[in-house]
């Protein structure tokens, strides 16, 4: 019922496809999703990049996976990291004059309201209605509508997913069986076989570890948050952890690479805390930025862990 079919523009590589038959069995199947997306061509040529990488860079395979990560997070997330920055100050800046222009209106909205007998129902559509009106035109005038500020989520959270199934692929041997035999003695200290779990834990206790920091290091900023950020704070929390067991069960190469992105992110994230490096990336001065953000960062978590009555 199977037969095997090779695609010639991968030179070797071997896809398995079904016929008419057991083609919807095998969709419906577990994994069937998983495979396809494994299989996929973004996939594929995040292979083929970090293949061609550790080639040219003449690195073991730990290394390149390492560095792999770091270029991706400075050339790639990096950019859009700084341009997120740019775009929620000035949403923050924004904000006196948003509470302004509310006020006014609704001073305006209630003139016009017992002019004409409106009810209060009635009042307050029409306040919420030309509110989102001025608000939006604020958004265009400044260029910083909310939702560009999303673009970071939309390229990071697939390039990383990308990225992981392509050393899921090199570790399985699902592209190249000389390329897992090269992972399978591609690592160092005590994850040696690229290819296996850490038995040790320590790599996912770590990747669980420098997540946690991150999420604590963004609650820890002096600004107002709303209680859809708790929820969404604690959610990442609860991730965090969660992904400590995901990283044991799965190679040692994924792993490396959850953790060595993890950290860079942390990295970036203390840079894009400096006042110095905000402005060389064009960042408005806000209210809630600091001119000593270490310190504060350290300040905060102490007095938040500290077990001192």
């Amino acid at each position: 019922m199977w037969r095997l079919a090779r695609a010639g523009a991968r030179g070797g590589r071997l896809t398995v496809a079904a016929v008419p038959g057991a083609a919807a069995a095998a969709s419906g199947g577990p994994g069937g999703w998983y495979e396809r997306l494994a299989q996929s061509a973004p996939v594929h040529w995040a292979e083929d990049g970090l293949v061609g990488l550790q080639a040219a860079a003449g690195l073991p395979w730990w290394a390149a996976i390492v560095c792999g990560a770091a270029l991706l997070r400075t050339g790639v997330t990096l950019p859009l990291a700084a341009h997120q920055s740019r775009l929620l100050a000035k949403l923050e800046n924004l904000q006196p004059e948003i509470k302004q222009l509310a006020e006014r209106l609704r001073y305006e909205v209630s003139v016009r309201g017992k002019q004409v007998g409106w009810s209060e129902k009635v009042a307050r559509f029409h306040f919420k209605k030309n509110l989102k009106r001025i608000i939006t035109e604020l958004y265009v005038r400044d260029n910083c509508h909310p939702f560009k500020a999303t673009l970071l989520v939309w390229v990071q959270i697939p390039m990383w997913v990308c990225v992981s199934l392509a050393l899921r692929n090199c570790s399985v041997g699902a592209t190249d069986s000389e390329v897992q035999e090269q992972f399978s003695a591609g690592g160092t200290l005590w994850f040696t076989d690229l290819t296996a779990p850490d038995s040790t834990w320590i790599l996912p206790v770590s990747l669980g570890l420098v997540n946690l920091l991150i999420v604590e290091i963004f609650a820890s900023q002096k600004m107002e948050v709303s209680r859809f950020q708790k929820l969404a704070t604690n959610f990442f929390r609860v991730v965090s952890v969660v992904m400590i067991p995901v990283a044991a069960t799965v190679p040692s190469s994924m792993a490396l690479y959850w953790l060595s992105s993890s950290f860079m992110g942390l990295v970036h994230n203390l840079l894009l805390r400096s006042p110095t490096f905000r402005r060389l990336c064009r960042v408005p001065r806000t209210k809630s930025e600091s001119a000593t953000p270490y310190r504060d960062i350290v300040s905060a978590l102490t007095a938040k862990y500290s077990f001192k009555k």
